[in-house]
């Protein structure tokens, strides 16, 4: 656990519209709050496009507080465009959500980022339902909206929150700006849950008081924004939309980020693994994260944001470790086993298709091996489904059957277990080549996600041709 910080930053993303009345006031809470750990702060405050005096109060906090750091929006956009704003502004490794009003208590900052600076949580959020010291009685009809939207989020996200809809939301700053965030008004409140949930986070809650307003003091949510909440929980529910992607990456999300296919991969992979493990080009995370709770677990990455994600996804994890591919794989390789020893299991996901020397990666990865050690990997089959989607993701072949345990035997492997799988990928894929589309669409891609556990227990008793495999190989004796 971290126990004290002195050079972190919390950045206090502030989001204002028309507020003359109560900004200095909360700002000079927000600054003069007291935070764990020794965290010093930064308030980001997005102005969005006031109409009344609002700017001259922030002209006038900035030259009295260093510690602030303003932006203005070109119009009005809503609460969640000044969100982003602010987020794609920050500059702390912590990030806290403080509406220009005084509904909330920055004294409760402590409360609410002690999970975050202990290590303990990815995103905490301040519930205003759970038991706390006080809070200002709601309006009913207010509190009854509330706790419909988090009911609908917690069953559509599978999350127990109290509260989703609370202001005071913190995150570790890298896990937040990774996410891309399209909403513009309140539903940035859904939408930042429900992606939060997709991406596996550790989410905390915390108890905090709350001083509500009436609408006549300048409350402005209206039973509008609860329609468009209800919508946006329904579209982050039906579609994935979690990561920072080109357009072409997003293409085969399918393979790539569907939780789903990946939970089922990982799955299969981890029955099968030692207790020393590498997982080469690990991606995001979405498969290693169910290795590792084994004794030893490496994973290596080249992408410069992958790596940022797989670091936060392993932060404070004493068994994993994330290496960076940035020098030749065989000096790269002898630095590992310099630091952690050879393993007895290497994962290979996939990469066997994307190199044009398949021979070559396979012996440097001989040097990774331990006497007894084996290789997991996966590869796309049938190469008559080859096309634009499997060059997108940077794929350079399909393989038979045969030509993959060629490969191995030649290479000096033994397969131990070969499994195929993967049926209902076979027609997106037919799709996508006779078609000569480029991607599924999200859409799609949610209905493959959907009915991917139906499949997988259908292919164990139907003879479907199947896109993928599974094979285990070890080094011939």
């Amino acid at each position: 656990m971290k126990t004290e910080l002195s050079t972190e930053t919390l950045s206090i993303l502030t989001p204002v519209f028309n507020e003359q009345s109560f900004l200095a006031r909360i700002v000079e809470r927000a600054l003069d709050a007291p935070l764990p750990g020794n965290l010093k702060r930064e308030l980001v405050i997005v102005n969005d496009a006031s109409t009344d005096r609002t700017a001259d109060v922030i002209k006038s906090l900035c030259e009295k507080h260093s510690e602030i750091r303003a932006f203005e929006q070109p119009y009005n956009q809503g609460k969640g465009a000044a969100i982003r704003r602010a987020i794609q502004e920050m500059t702390g490794e912590f990030a806290i959500i403080q509406d220009a009003d005084l509904e909330y208590d920055p004294n409760d900052y402590q409360i609410v980022l002690k999970p975050l600076v202990e290590g303990l949580a990815d995103a905490v959020y301040g519930s205003r339902f759970a038991t706390r010291e006080m809070r200002r009685v709601m309006h009913y009809h207010h509190k009854l909206g509330n706790l419909f939207l988090t009911h609908l989020s917690n069953w559509t996200t599978g999350l127990d929150l109290t509260d989703m809809e609370t202001c005071y939301k913190a995150f570790r700053s890298e896990l937040i700006k990774s996410i891309p965030l399209r909403s513009n008004r309140f539903g940035i409140e859904p939408e930042i849950t429900a992606k939060l949930a997709k991406r596996e986070a550790v989410i905390y809650e915390v108890p905090i008081s709350y001083h509500g307003r009436r609408y006549d003091e300048g409350k402005k949510i209206g039973w509008k924004d609860g329609i468009s909440a209800v919508k946006t929980i329904v579209k982050y529910w039906f579609i994935d939309d979690c990561y920072h992607l080109d357009s072409e990456k997003q293409t085969l999300q399918m393979t790539d980020y569907a939780r789903n296919y990946t939970r089922w991969v990982a799955k299969l992979a981890a029955k099968r693994c030692g207790e020393k493990i590498i997982e080469i080009g690990a991606g995001i995370g979405l498969a290693s994260r169910y290795l590792a709770q084994r004794n030893q677990l490496a994973v290596t990455e080249t992408d410069s944001e992958r790596l940022k994600i797989l670091r936060n996804l392993f932060d404070g994890n004493q068994t994993a470790e994330v290496f960076e591919e940035n020098v030749s794989f065989d000096s790269f390789s002898e630095t590992i086993v310099r630091k952690t020893g050879k393993f007895d299991t290497v994962v290979l996901l996939d990469h066997l298709a994307k190199t044009s020397e398949p021979d070559e990666l396979l012996t440097r990865l001989k040097n990774l091996l331990s006497d007894d050690g084996k290789i997991l990997l996966t590869v796309p089959l049938l190469p008559f489904l080859f096309g634009n989607a499997d060059r997108i993701v940077g794929r350079v072949r399909r393989f038979s059957k045969r030509e993959i345990l060629s490969l191995l035997k030649r290479n000096g492997f033994q397969t131990i277990e070969y499994r195929s799988f993967n049926a209902l990928a076979v027609p997106g894929l037919l799709f996508l080549k006779f078609l000569r589309k480029k991607k599924l669409g999200k859409y799609l891609l949610k209905i493959y996600h959907t009915f991917l556990p139906a499949s997988a227990y259908l292919e164990r008793v139907l003879p479907f041709p199947r896109a993928n495999a599974l094979i285990v190989v070890r080094l011939i004796k």
